[in-house]
C-alpha cells in the first residue's frame, strides 16, 4: 500500500512540509510551475536548495508581491503598520476562484476550518467573526494550497505522522508575544501526541499543526515500509538539530490497508430518541462511523452496544462525546484491522442541480453510489420522487 510519512521531529510547518514534498517528484520545477499556475493572487512560488547541519534539503519560499511574509511582518512590527485580517468567508472566495480541483478546494477549507475553531476557542469569537493574521495572510493560503494540491497528485492510499515536537519558549505573533506552543497550535494539537525535547523557539505552527491534523490518519513511529524516495523540507531558522520535515514514500508493508480504533459501550438506561442524538454528537465528533446493536445484558435486561470507528487522532474526542451524550461510564477499545476501497468523490451537474457521485475502487472492483442527500433535495425541490431522480442522474 502506497504510504507517506511526516518525520516531525522538528516541527512541522506549512513551507516546510510542502517543500518534502516537492521533493519526492522526479522534475521539481516543472512542480514548481505547476504551483504558480494555481491561481493565487500575486503568489509566486521558488524552490531554494538549503543546508542544515550538512545535510542538502530545499525551502519553499512564497513571496506576495515580490516579498516574503515574514519579512512584510518584521516591517510591520518595525512601522506600525496594518495588515489585511482575512475572515472564512474571505479564505473561501480565495479558495473558489483557483485553478484546482473541487476536491483540492475542499480540502483546502477542511484545514482552514479547523484553524478558525482554533482561533475561535481562543480569541472567544464566533467561527464567521475569527479573523485570520499569520494564517489568513496570502503565503499561509499558498502553503496550504500547495500542500493539497501536492497530495493529490501524489495520491497515497495512507498518511502517518510522527508525534510533532513543539519546541518551547515565546514566538512573536501580531497579538504580541505568546507561549510555545502559541494558543491556536496547542488547540489544533489536542488529540495529537505532540511534545517537547527542549529546543527553544517555535517548531510547530497552527498551519503545519492544522495539515497534519486534517491528513494523517494516525501519529506513531515509522511503520515497516520500502522506502521509494525521501524529500527533505528544510526551515529558515537554525538549530543545534537538523531544522527540517522529512516526507518517506514508499510501499507499507502491512497486509492490511487501514487500521481504526473501535470503541464500545454497553447501555440499558437511554431512550431510543436520546441515543439517535447521542449518535448524532458522536458522528460529527470525529468518528467514522457510529452504530447500536439490541444485546441482552445481565439480569436479562434488553438493551443497546453503541459502537464506533475512529483514528487515532480523533479518539479522544469521540471518546469525550460518548461519555457526555450517553449514560455509560465505561467504553472498551479494540484496535481493528480492515480492507478499503479506494475513494473519490466527483460531481455531475445537470441544468443547475448538482450530485456529488462516490466513487470506490480496488481489488478487482469499481463501484459508484450517488449522494442521497443531494438527490433529496432535488426530489424536495422539483417535486419527482426519488425514484425519478436517480434514474435521471444514472
Amino acid at each position: 500500500m502506497k504510504t507517506l510519512y511526516f518525520e516531525t521531529q522538528m516541527g512541522a510547518a506549512g513551507d516546510m512540509l510542502t517543500a518534502s514534498l516537492v521533493e519526492l517528484f522526479d522534475d521539481r520545477n516543472s512542480i514548481v510551475d505547476e504551483l504558480n499556475s494555481l491561481g493565487l493572487p500575486n503568489v509566486t512560488f521558488s524552490l531554494e536548495e538549503s543546508i542544515k547541519c550538512s545535510i542538502k534539503g530545499s525551502h519553499m519560499s512564497v513571496k506576495v508581491d515580490g516579498v516574503e511574509e515574514d519579512e512584510a511582518m518584521e516591517h510591520s512590527h518595525d512601522h506600525n503598520h496594518q495588515h489585511h485580517h482575512n475572515t472564512l468567508s474571505d479564505i473561501k472566495a480565495i479558495v473558489d476562484s483557483l485553478r484546482v480541483s473541487d476536491k483540492v478546494k475542499e480540502s483546502v477549507m477542511k484545514v482552514y476550518s479547523i484553524i478558525a475553531q482554533a482561533e475561535s476557542f481562543v480569541h472567544g469569537a464566533s467561527v464567521e467573526e475569527v479573523h485570520f493574521h499569520e494564517v489568513g495572510a496570502m503565503d499561509a493560503v499558498a502553503d496550504i494550497t500547495a500542500f493539497c494540491y501536492l497530495i493529490e497528485k501524489l495520491n497515497p492510499k495512507r498518511i502517518i505522522s510522527s508525534p510533532i515536537n513543539t519546541g518551547n519558549g515565546y514566538c512573536r505573533t501580531m497579538h504580541g508575544i505568546l507561549p510555545v506552543p502559541a494558543p491556536a497550535t496547542a488547540k489544533i494539537l489536542e488529540g495529537i501526541p505532540s511534545y517537547d525535547d527542549g529546543t527553544r523557539g517555535e517548531l510547530c505552527t497552527p498551519t503545519g499543526a492544522a495539515l497534519l491534523k486534517t491528513f494523517a490518519q494516525s501519529f506513531s513511529q515509522r511503520p515497516i515500509m520500502t522506502i521509494e524516495r525521501v524529500g527533505f523540507g528544510m526551515g529558515k531558522k537554525d538549530f543545534e538539530k537538523a531544522n527540517c520535515v522529512r516526507a518517506f514514500l514508499g510501499e507499507d508493508d502491512n497486509t492490511f490497508d487501514d487500521s481504526v480504533i473501535e470503541l464500545e459501550a454497553n447501555i440499558d438506561d437511554m431512550s431510543a430518541e436520546d441515543l439517535a442524538y447521542a449518535q448524532e454528537e458522536i458522528l460529527s465528533s470525529g468518528a467514522l462511523d457510529v452504530w447500536s446493536t439490541s444485546i441482552l445484558m445481565k439480569k436479562g435486561r434488553l438493551g443497546t452496544k453503541l459502537s464506533a470507528l475512529v483514528r487515532e487522532c480523533d479518539e479522544e474526542r469521540v471518546v469525550r462525546a460518548i461519555f457526555k451524550h450517553t449514560t455509560t461510564i465505561g467504553i472498551r477499545r479494540s484496535l481493528k484491522n480492515r480492507y478499503t476501497l479506494n475513494r473519490e468523490e466527483s460531481v455531475i451537474e445537470d441544468n443547475g442541480s448538482r450530485v456529488r457521485v462516490k466513487n470506490s475502487y480496488g481489488y478487482g472492483v469499481e463501484k459508484s453510489k450517488l449522494e442521497f442527500e443531494d438527490l433529496k433535495e432535488i426530489a424536495k425541490k422539483s417535486g419527482k420522487t426519488l425514484s425519478e431522480v436517480r434514474k435521471f442522474f444514472n
